[in-house]
């Protein structure tokens, strides 16, 4: 091993340690749920998953991806052109299509991978794209790879920025227009009925990277579309499987026939990487059909949502407004945020202390993210202990 870059990363992890900032990994000896056995720590209470809905450990899901393990094998071998596409990813998309009102749909390994799909390949050289600037990692890191005419960064929902944009294009340009629909690190929504009207004002096609809201919005939780009332007009859709849709992995675009189409032709993370599990197909599909026929869950998960932004606010927190499951509560500096994080677990609580480069400096934050498998002991357990940290580091 090269000695020089030994030592150079040596000296850029001492350089974390002593900031604060060095990430410490916490072993999981059990299912993600509400309570899990964790290395060192026995059972703590997790409010940092991104499993909204419980599906995670769900017996119905775990049993579809049993039998998809069993009926298909552990893997697919290779990719789907080259040696077949299992029937249960066909399976998967066709659900995936009915739930979210499309006419079609198709699976990647992650949803980062469905980002740096569908951009570079809907991007020529005749293409502006429009970003929001809270955008996640992943759209960012697939407009680096696109190669469009030019970039648009739009600031944090600002219409008129985007209005005037769009003015600006040429006549014949394509115009992608995306953003999230729930931004990870603030909780709060993208102005969709907004984005969609400008879109069509000036024939622009809208991609909507729907990871935090697939399962959490909406009357039945068909994501930031259904809760808008716009079901079925976004062009295009990303999401994942992992997070509220059973917390496997894999990710998936949703939009025509014909993008889905183009994209298994073209797009390079479908035609250069191995297609997703089959036992994670099965149990992700078996994970929405769950939703479909248990939409209480959402509720659950509103009304834990609700229980935790109450408790919090009244022993004097000022947790960030928001209508989705993300909860964040800004500390300040980023080894603040961390401290607080580890003082939370000693208090058999698990969340997250996210800090710079995730959010900008000075905007540190412990970031709840509820689920509707935690119950009412939980959610004010957590609240007691958010007290007893919170005196002691003098945030209350």
């Amino acid at each position: 091993m090269n000695e020089q870059l030994q030592e150079d990363l040596r000296r850029e992890l001492d350089q974390l340690r002593q900031a604060g900032t060095y990430k410490r990994f916490n072993t999981l000896c059990s299912p993600q749920d509400a309570v899990v056995r964790m290395e060192g720590r026995g059972e703590v209470i997790i409010l940092s998953s991104n499993n909204y809905l419980g599906l995670a450990n769900h017996p119905e899901v775990v049993r579809a991806g049993i039998e998809g393990l069993e009926r298909y094998g552990a893997g697919t071998a290779s990719v789907r052109f080259i040696c077949g596409t299992f029937a249960a990813h066909t399976d998967l998309e066709a659900e995936i299509a009915s739930f979210l009102h499309t006419e079609a749909a198709l699976t990647y390994v992650s949803c980062w991978n469905a980002n740096e799909a569908v951009i570079p390949t809907l991007t020529d050289a005749n293409t502006v794209i429009f970003s929001d600037a809270l955008n996640h990692a992943s759209v960012i890191d697939a407009m680096r790879l696109a190669r469009p005419a030019r970039k648009v960064i739009y600031q944090h929902s600002d219409m008129g920025e985007l209005r005037e944009g769009l003015r600006s294009c040429e006549a014949g340009q394509r115009q992608l227009i995306v953003t999230d629909g729930v931004f990870s690190m603030e909780g709060d929504l993208a102005h969709l009925p907004d984005i969609l009207e400008l879109a069509r004002a000036h024939d622009a096609v809208v991609i909507v990277d729907d990871s935090h809201g697939t399962g959490v919005l909406g009357a039945t939780g068909r994501g930031v579309a259904e809760h808008f009332g716009v079901l079925g007009e976004v062009d295009i859709i990303t999401s994942t499987l992992g997070k509220a849709l059973g917390g496997a992995a894999g990710g998936f675009v949703a939009s025509s026939m014909v993008v889905c189409d183009v994209l298994a032709q073209r797009s390079r993370p479908q035609l250069f990487s191995n297609a997703l599990p089959p036992t994670v197909a099965c149990s992700a599909r078996r994970a929405i059909q769950v939703l479909k026929e248990n939409p209480s869950l959402v509720e659950q998960l509103r009304a834990n949502t609700r229980h935790f932004r109450t408790r919090v606010t009244e022993i004097g927190l000022k947790p960030l407004a928001g209508e989705a499951a993300i909860i964040p509560i800004i500390v300040g500096d980023t080894a603040f945020a961390m401290r607080i994080s580890e003082k939370l677990l000693d208090e058999g609580l698990f969340v997250t202390g996210f800090g710079y480069p995730v959010v900008p400096e000075g905007t540190a934050r412990i970031r709840v993210q509820m689920s509707a498998a935690l119950k009412q002991e939980h959610l004010d357990r957590a609240v007691e202990a958010f007290q007893r940290v919170g005196r002691e580091v003098g945030l209350l």
